[in-house]
């Protein structure tokens, strides 16, 4: 099979197109025909070390897929060969190889079902994201309807995380740069969009909210607007971080979390075990479900190209970009 192997932990740059034997499923595991593979920022992270895990190299990179069952090893009951399944979150493309290759070998329990109503590409690029944007949101515990404010609300996460808090009957405020991805955003259901580069930002969020107060920001960012973002919220309020496209937070004041008892913690989806995975996995299709909400695909690219899916995805597509394995 062709694959695309990771010889160094240099950069996604110096990752190369190579053949390399088909992979055959052990006991538990099943090897899938991949036909979309979805591409992830984590994913650069790892090729560039930094990211805690060092799987042996050369490595096969990607998390998300969806794919047709083509071998099933020992006691793997309950599926059959053509039976087409996506991936949850777990070691594929972290620890183990992954889906940037013709062929993945997944263990059982991190097969999910392609929700119904969605199409493959929508299903490929989906579970990472949507784990970490449900996360994000519930992992302070029960949140009734609040003021959610979600940075880099246009990114794969800020996207996921606009549809889930709207199904959750949450006031969403969407920050991006583009009035076009504004426009987007108030589509999927945020009812305030603004642009974290025009300095009066908050001045009109604090209009718009007519004397409430951000309960919940999910910082995609870091960087300069995490200090601005801070000062939106109210007491009592939580920002869960997920990531840092901007960099360091400078010159952090840590008093601008006393009085009025504010919280900030870390999102990682990889500290779900797998039936938490499933369970908020389960919550995530109920809710997008409910709210008549799909992912969204940017691109889909021929699986020859995938140095350019990731120049698309360096350039902030709205919606998944997608790598094309099989026909």
């Amino acid at each position: 099979m062709k694959a695309w192997l990771l010889d160094q932990f240099n950069g996604i740059s110096n990752i190369r197109l190579a053949e390399v034997p088909d992979p055959a499923p052990g006991p538990g595991q099943v090897a899938m025909a991949v036909r979309f593979a979805g591409l992830n920022p984590a994913d650069r992270y790892l090729a560039e070390g930094q990211y805690p895990a060092r799987p042996p190299l050369p490595h096969i990179l990607g998390r998300d897929a969806v794919g047709t069952i083509v071998a099933l090893g020992p006691g793997v009951y309950g599926l059959n060969v053509g039976d087409r399944r996506c991936i949850l979150r777990g070691e594929v493309g972290v620890s183990r190889a992954g889906t940037f290759a013709q062929r993945v070998v997944v263990p059982v329990e991190s097969l999910v079902e392609i929700p119904a109503g969605w199409d493959e590409p929508q299903a490929a690029g989906a579970t990472l994201v949507y784990l970490t944007a449900y996360q994000a949101l519930t992992q302070w515990g029960e949140l009734p309807p609040s003021v959610v404010l979600i940075t880099g609300a246009s990114g794969g996460v800020g996207v996921a995380s606009t549809q889930l808090a709207k199904a959750m009957a949450h006031i969403v405020v969407g920050l991006s740069r583009s009035a076009e991805k504004q426009r987007r955003l108030r589509e999927l259901g945020a009812a305030i969009t603004l642009d974290p580069h025009d300095k009066t930002w908050p001045a009109q969020l604090k209009q718009a909210l007519n004397g409430r107060r951000v309960d919940l920001a999910i910082d995609n960012i870091g960087g300069e607007l995490f200090n601005r973002v801070i000062d939106t919220l109210g007491d009592h309020g939580r920002i869960s971080v997920v990531g840092r496209l901007a960099g360091p937070v400078p010159q952090f004041n840590t008093a601008s979390l006393f009085f009025r008892r504010l919280r900030i913690g870390g999102v990682a989806v990889g500290a779900y075990t797998n039936q938490e995975s499933r369970s908020a996995w389960n919550q995530v299709v109920q809710l997008l479900a409910s709210s008549g909400a799909k992912p969204l695909v940017d691109h889909v690219f021929p699986f020859d190209e995938l140095p350019q899916a990731f120049k698309r995805l360096d350039e902030g597509p709205m919606g998944k970009v997608l790598l094309r394995a099989h026909q």
